[in-house]
């Protein structure tokens, strides 16, 4: 896969399709670039363009010394579509990823179409606080997979646990042999603990998609929600299942978000 080198650091990335319009995808914490396999079938046939890459500090990405904030993704993310003459996109980012996007759409807001926040928040509140605490703790005493296997539980519906078993045992495989650094893996939790908008979203001008699982409670949806409310003019949209809704129900995330994207086409 190529890399582009900005922001002194190397980023690694997968350019698709031949569609006049781009879609750039962010992917949340501790995940890859291959978040997004189960979508890239439906954008692709959708006509789009799609750009993927790794965050600094996952996958063959680089990943210096943290910790990281939101606002410096977004602007390797800048930095990123810079380097490959991109704008007028359509930007997409899940959980860290939506506050990744969140800063994008704050600080280039001329680069993009459409901005969809999925699964995600302005801030992170008392509940997901003390959850990313223990994840924090965990990690150095017992390795990044065994704080994976804890966000498994988190991120599926119990109907995917019940009726599902071949699916769930890929993801857990996976988590078990994830090979994150833990340096890495803090340096990406630092962006999430720290990520706050809720003073700024009235400032976001880009034609906005706030979309939730419906049984997410990893991130509640009532903080999605609130994200929602604050971006003035913002849609709002909601899929089956709960934080991995891109994984446990992919159909219906991507037509919900297809749905959107279409209506902001270029004419």
């Amino acid at each position: 896969m190529p890399v582009a080198r900005v922001n002194g650091i190397e980023l690694n990335y997968k350019l698709e399709g031949d569609g006049e319009e781009t879609i750039v995808l962010i992917n949340g914490l501790a995940d890859d670039l291959e978040t997004w396999v189960l979508q890239m079938d439906d954008l692709l046939d959708a006509g789009f363009r799609v750009l993927r890459f790794d965050n600094r500090g996952i996958g063959s990405s680089s990943k210096p010394a943290g910790p990281y904030s939101s606002r410096m993704l977004a602007d390797d993310a800048k930095a990123l579509a810079d380097h490959l003459g991109l704008a007028g996109f359509h930007l997409m980012g899940i959980s860290m990823g939506g506050m990744i996007a969140q800063e994008y759409a704050l600080a280039y807001p001329d680069d993009l179409r459409t901005v969809t926040f999925a699964c995600t928040y302005a801030a992170p509140g008392p509940f997901c606080s003390r959850m990313f605490a223990m994840w924090g703790d965990l990690a150095p005493a017992l390795g990044v997979p065994f704080v994976m296997r804890d966000v498994t539980l988190w991120a599926f519906t119990v109907p995917f646990f019940e009726q599902r078993e071949a699916e769930l045992a890929e993801f857990e495989t996976a988590m078990r042999y994830m090979d994150q650094p833990v340096h890495a893996y803090l340096a990406q939790l630092a962006v999430i603990q720290d990520h706050d908008t809720s003073d700024r979203l009235g400032q976001i001008t880009t034609a906005a998609l706030v979309l939730a699982g419906e049984e997410d409670i990893l991130i509640p949806v009532p903080l999605s929600h609130r994200l929602h409310e604050g971006i003035p003019g913002s849609e709002w949209a909601t899929t089956k299942g709960g934080h991995g809704c891109v994984w446990e129900h992919p159909a219906e995330f991507n037509q919900t978000y297809l749905d959107f994207v279409l209506r902001h086409r270029k004419g």
